[in-house]
């Protein structure tokens, strides 16, 4: 029987150092490392285990929460970004359905959202960003890293996003629940890949705001 789970993604704050998200199970035992992506039922984390890592998979009705290292910046993915729960987004929003071209660096969505606004997205589609790599909105399985990419701790070929000009990036992948915008500005989308020039294909992606 698959788990009803809804699953919380709290922000931790503080002014000391966190250089890990942690995984928090139903058993009470915590694990750091990085949040790699929540595909269905199944969540990917890279466990930190002294100098080494290693990527394992957890069902969802055996973890309480994830903790997100609130550090910000790119290089944590999103890290300066609240998740909400997974259910079901709010009724009456607004929507937009936006095309991301898997060649712009950086696509236009037309709307301007507000600082701490809800946003919700669902993205379809398939788009080669590599030879012999084509892959969905929540990108290439596994724990793969490149430092060159926007947001390099997180799946290559993924669907992520920016609001206004910064380079405060964040991945949004497959996932439905909700995103709060820590600034107000436009909201563009992208592809987490560091060379477009061989990219092909589109996502189409519907924004809720």
């Amino acid at each position: 029987m698959k788990s009803q789970l809804t699953l919380a993604v709290l922000l931790v704050a503080g002014a000391v150092w966190a250089a890990a998200d942690t995984l928090v199970l139903r058993n009470g035992r915590r694990i750091e490392g990085q949040l790699v992506g929540v595909r269905g039922d199944t969540i990917e984390f890279e466990e930190s285990r002294g100098s080494s890592t290693r990527t394992q998979r957890y069902d969802r009705q055996d973890v309480s929460r994830i903790e997100l290292d609130d550090r910000g910046g790119s290089s944590s993915g999103g890290s300066s970004w609240g998740s909400g729960s997974l259910g079901s987004r709010p009724s009456g929003m607004r929507e937009r359905a936006v095309q991301v071209n898997a060649a712009t660096d950086w696509n236009d969505t037309g709307i301007d959202v507000r600082r701490n606004q809800e946003i919700y997205f669902e993205a379809t589609g398939r788009v080669r960003w590599g030879p012999d790599r084509r892959d969905g909105p929540g990108g290439e399985g596994g724990g793969h890293k490149n430092p060159n990419r926007p947001i390099p701790n997180r799946p290559g070929g993924g669907l992520i996003g920016r609001i206004g000009t910064g380079s405060d990036y964040f991945f949004i992948g497959d996932d439905r629940g909700a995103i709060r915008a820590r600034d107000g500005g436009r909201l563009y989308l992208g592809v987490n890949d560091d060379f477009l020039q061989d990219n092909s294909g589109s996502f189409t992606v519907t924004v809720y705001y």
